[in-house]
């Protein structure tokens, strides 16, 4: 399962939050809380729990590690993307030629950031380790926008490219399940635990 975070300030500001350690504002503890009572059922719980080292993903873990009683393991291959100088920014004060390029090229990293081929090679890397325990285990990964595109790229078997097709809502939970280790995505997407 892998878990969108909560709302930073950040976030709705509408600025590409990367590697800012922003903490989740009041929605965003709100939706963290949320997400641990649905991972809380039966059907969802978690045998394991991996976060982001960032504040806001490891915040909303924690409210899913309190109901559950687990403890959570940090694995920074499922940070955020790296947006270098463009981090904390909004998208807007980005040149427009930086930005077709980056969406053109999956080589191109923003400068002193990393590229979208880079972020999939270590998000790769982190799904293959977990293949072996999902074939038993419920793992829980909260992580942030990019690397779930990422793994869902992994699990489809498709270019980089999807990235810039994929949409992810914020708390938002999407699961890939095995047939054998052949990965299936499962879910997509799905905000239904959050109130309206």
């Amino acid at each position: 399962m892998l878990v969108r975070h909560g709302r930073t300030m950040a976030n709705a500001a509408g600025l590409l939050q990367g590697r800012v350690d922003n903490e989740l504002d009041e929605v965003g503890m709100q939706q963290a809380n949320q997400i641990a009572a649905a991972l809380s059922r039966a059907d969802q719980r978690p045998d394991r729990i991996i976060s982001s080292p960032l504040l806001r993903a490891r915040q909303t873990a924690q409210a899913t590690a309190e109901l559950t009683g687990l403890d959570i393991s940090i694995d920074g291959r499922w940070a955020e993307l790296d947006y270098g100088e463009w981090d904390g920014i909004p998208i807007s004060e980005v040149r427009a030629s930086d930005w077709q390029r980056w969406r053109a090229d999956t080589g191109f990293a923003p400068p002193g950031g990393e590229s979208l081929a880079q972020l999939n090679s270590r998000v790769s890397a982190a799904c293959d380790e977990l293949t072996a325990a999902a074939a038993d285990q419920n793992v829980a990964v909260f992580t942030h926008v990019s690397p779930i595109k990422s793994a869902v790229r992994w699990a489809l078997g498709t270019a980089d490219e999807i990235s810039w097709h994929l949409h992810v809502s914020q708390a938002q939970i999407t699961s890939i399940g095995f047939r054998g280790p052949m990965p299936r995505l499962a879910s997509y997407n799905d905000t239904s635990h959050l109130s309206p």
